[in-house]
């Protein structure tokens, strides 16, 4: 297994740069009650940790492998989505606290202080790169982004690379880092070593891994109400150490898909040179799956993700899915070891229609001894198979299992409730999710 960054060791090393980035603006900064230096005291220190969260917003996205297998797709977006409010918020303040600051030294009001800032090319930069900062977060709103096809979505998050670029612009052109060589030298290299990793872990590395493996779909099969298998054969595929529970971005190369990497869990370990993946149909790209040809090549990048045996704690596990949520935890019900007894699966669907990969469960469960109970009917029915009295009832000694998680937003939340509810500690529930 790879070496990996834990959630706390990821927070301390990006707190730690903070911490840096500060003591960079505290060394040049001039103590003052005087307004003007008030103000531009803080333009200064806010556009410092602007500058570098957006450092951090691109690193969290650079699919690092050690970073992703140890803390988790889901949680890095979520990191990100976070870090994403407190950086607009960062370069708000920064503008804000600027215009006043120049105002209170030149004495002009606030309007003739915009027109005057914006004749200096590094201003005008900056102004450029928050408002395309902007652009980008108002298109992540939840209300927003609903509206706004992928497509269209991943194109606007492009604009962050430039945004990234004209921030670092403003920032050669300030005092807060060219003031003196040690400052410009770690600034610079800090920025070049986002862009080295972006560029190697987001282009180069799938290029080279689609050319080494030449990985194609050799069948897609029905296995239920909108959802296919997806079977594909490669070259080498076991170098690619990918784990049951894991996932890759797939891009496939056929019209209406090449431009999307769609991110999906292996629904069965890897076997010899072939690997699968099951995909629900719930949009544009989903359904074109459905209709891929034998032949076509892919391009995936990954494994990703850190829902795998190496998470487990106890001896005594529980895998929990919920609709197609079941994927990643078929592969691992299938491989996890344990003794007859040890594991459980509980699936939770509609109606049996929806369950996926029924008969492989079934197989699995007999050959291994282990519990497969079905959770069928809809969500909003009077009885609750998720309530903690009932976990508890259908799971003896709930609170000793290890649980692993999987499936809708929704669903994942209301569980991992019920599971606390239920005595299971919450670092003993893994879950994770992602969206494309």
């Amino acid at each position: 297994m790879s070496t990996q960054v834990s959630p706390a060791a990821l927070r301390i090393g990006l707190a730690t740069g903070g911490a840096v980035v500060a003591a960079l603006w505290a060394a040049q900064a001039h103590p003052s009650a005087r307004l003007d230096v008030l103000f531009a005291s803080g333009a200064h220190l806010s556009g410092l940790l602007a500058g570098y969260g957006i450092l951090v917003m691109l690193f969290l996205m650079a699919r690092v492998p050690a970073i992703e297998h140890g803390v988790g797709a889901d949680r890095l977006a979520r990191y990100h989505a976070r870090g994403g409010r407190h950086v607009l918020s960062l370069c708000g303040a920064h503008l804000a606290l600027a215009l006043l600051g120049y105002a209170a030294h030149t004495g002009t009001d606030l309007v003739t202080t915009v027109v005057e800032l914006l004749g200096y090319p590094g201003l005008a930069a900056a102004t450029a790169s928050t408002l395309l900062l902007g652009t980008v977060g108002v298109s992540s709103a939840r209300a927003v982004r609903r509206r706004v096809g992928h497509g269209a979505w991943r194109g606007l998050h492009l604009l962050t690379y430039l945004a990234a670029a004209l921030a670092f612009a403003h920032q050669l052109a300030g005092p807060d880092i060219a003031y003196s060589t040690l400052s410009l030298g770690l600034w610079c290299l800090l920025h070049a070593t986002v862009a080295v990793l972006l560029v190697w872990y987001r282009l180069v590395v799938p290029v080279r891994q689609a050319l080494r493996h030449d990985l194609r779909v050799v069948e897609v099969r029905a296995e239920g109400p909108g959802v296919v298998s997806v079977l594909m054969r490669g070259r080498g595929i076991a170098e690619l150490r990918a784990e049951p529970g894991q996932f890759f971005r797939w891009r496939f190369l056929s019209r209406g898909l090449w431009r999307t990497a769609l991110p999906f869990s292996l629904s069965a370990p890897v076997d010899g040179d072939h690997v699968r993946i099951t995909v629900k149909a719930v949009g544009d790209h989903t359904r074109r799956v459905r209709r891929l040809r034998r032949g076509v090549r892919v391009v995936a990048t990954g494994p990703f993700g850190a829902l795998t045996a190496h998470r487990r704690t106890r001896r005594k596990v529980l895998l929990l899915a919920g609709g197609v949520g079941i994927t990643p935890l078929r592969a691992l019900f299938e491989t996890l070891p344990g003794a007859p007894g040890d594991l459980t699966l509980l699936y939770r669907a509609g109606n049996a229609e929806q369950l996926v990969l029924r008969e492989e469960l079934e197989a699995i469960a007999r050959s291994r001894g282990a519990a497969l109970h079905y959770l069928l009917g809809p969500s909003d029915a009077p009885f609750d198979p998720l309530a903690p009295r009932a976990l508890s009832n259908l799971v003896p000694e709930l609170a000793a299992h290890d649980v692993y998680l999987c499936g809708p937003p929704g669903m994942t939340a209301a569980a991992t409730t019920a599971l606390v509810r239920a005595g299971v500690p919450e670092e003993r529930i893994h879950a994770e999710s992602f969206t494309y």
